[in-house]
């Protein structure tokens, strides 16, 4: 029998790329939920076949009064992703009461549950990037936004489903189709438009002294990893739990910036900026991901770098496309 998928967010950024790749194995059956609050979220979905699209709305209702056909997997990709969102009665509900909702509604038709949590779930990184579940009850996110996900992560640890459920902490994800994200976007994104605008890239100044300016340190993963490891997942039902989507390699800025340059095929100029001070005191100075977990259930597939994965975003997607920063 023909699969059958629901994909959250799917006009969003990694959601999107799910039901990209999921065309690409020759499914259509799927149903698409969002909130299309943004012309770029509308390009998204041009370029996607699926069954159906409910409003955001509508499809919490729907599944709420269990009017939805069970299906096989539920990707659960929507959610509010801005780390600088102050309203934490909206996050509670969206990033938190839905999931969980959604969960228990996947669980009780006996649907894999596949949701996105999230690295700013392990703040200042001073406990480490280890998925391991007893860690987890123990790490302090820096935003709002962190705590949202990680109230879910704790959720689903506390009441033992995590052996039924997967929950993915994507690290610094950049690639096709986030141009809606706006200020959110990846520093790729961005960095491409400020080099079509001004010539140079413009990036942090460190005010940590273990990091000089431009050598603060990221876990980069292309988007078609991102998904790889997601879809992963689906496959392979008999495994569950709560996993890192990184590369489990650190970068700096700095090499994100050359590559950008290199891609482009530009000299490299890069101008150093102040950090605004509203966010000097939640800033991550580095993140890796721990990936013991995510190899040890039995992910083998190598993961791009920073180099072949911003060469390919660039030449093949921002390049042409309208500047991102234009698609408002």
């Amino acid at each position: 029998m023909p699969e059958k998928f629901i994909v959250t967010g799917g006009a969003g950024f990694i959601g999107a790329n799910i039901v990209r790749t999921l065309n690409a194995r020759g499914c259509e059956d799927v149903l698409v939920a969002d909130r299309l609050d943004c012309e770029a979220k509308r390009r998204n979905l041009e370029e996607l076949r699926f069954r159906d699209y409910l409003d955001k709305d509508d499809f919490r209702k729907a599944f709420r009064s269990d009017t939805i056909d069970p299906v096989s997997t539920v990707f659960h990709m929507g959610a509010c992703s801005s780390t600088t969102e102050t309203d934490e009665s909206y996050l509670t509900d969206n990033n938190f009461l839905y999931t969980r909702e959604l969960c228990e509604w996947c669980l009780k038709h006996g649907i894999r549950f596949i949701y996105a949590s999230s690295a700013a779930t392990y703040g200042d990184g001073s406990l480490g990037y280890s998925d391991s579940d007893e860690i987890t009850p123990r790490l302090q996110p820096l935003n709002l936004y962190g705590r949202s996900k990680q109230m879910f992560d704790l959720w689903a640890l506390e009441r033992g489903i995590l052996d039924r459920v997967v929950g993915l902490k994507y690290f610094n994800v950049y690639g096709p189709r986030e141009d809606h994200k706006g200020d959110m976007r990846s520093v790729v994104s961005k960095a491409y438009d400020q080099v079509m605008d001004t010539g140079e890239i413009r990036l942090f100044k460190s005010y940590h002294p273990q990091y000089a300016d431009g050598e603060q340190e990221r876990d980069f993963v292309y988007v078609a990893d991102a998904v790889a490891v997601t879809l992963f997942f689906h496959d392979r039902p008999e495994v569950s739990g709560l996993f890192n989507c990184g590369t489990g390699r650190a970068r700096t800025w700095l090499d994100l910036a050359h590559a950008v340059f290199a891609a482009m095929n530009r000299s490299p100029r890069i101008r150093m900026i102040e950090m605004p001070a509203a966010i000097r005191d939640r800033y991550q100075y580095h993140t890796r991901a721990d990936m013991t977990k995510l190899r040890g259930a039995g992910y083998e597939e190598p993961f791009t770098a920073i180099e072949d994965g911003v060469r390919q975003y660039i030449r093949t997607y921002l390049a042409r496309c309208e500047p991102a920063g234009n698609a408002k």
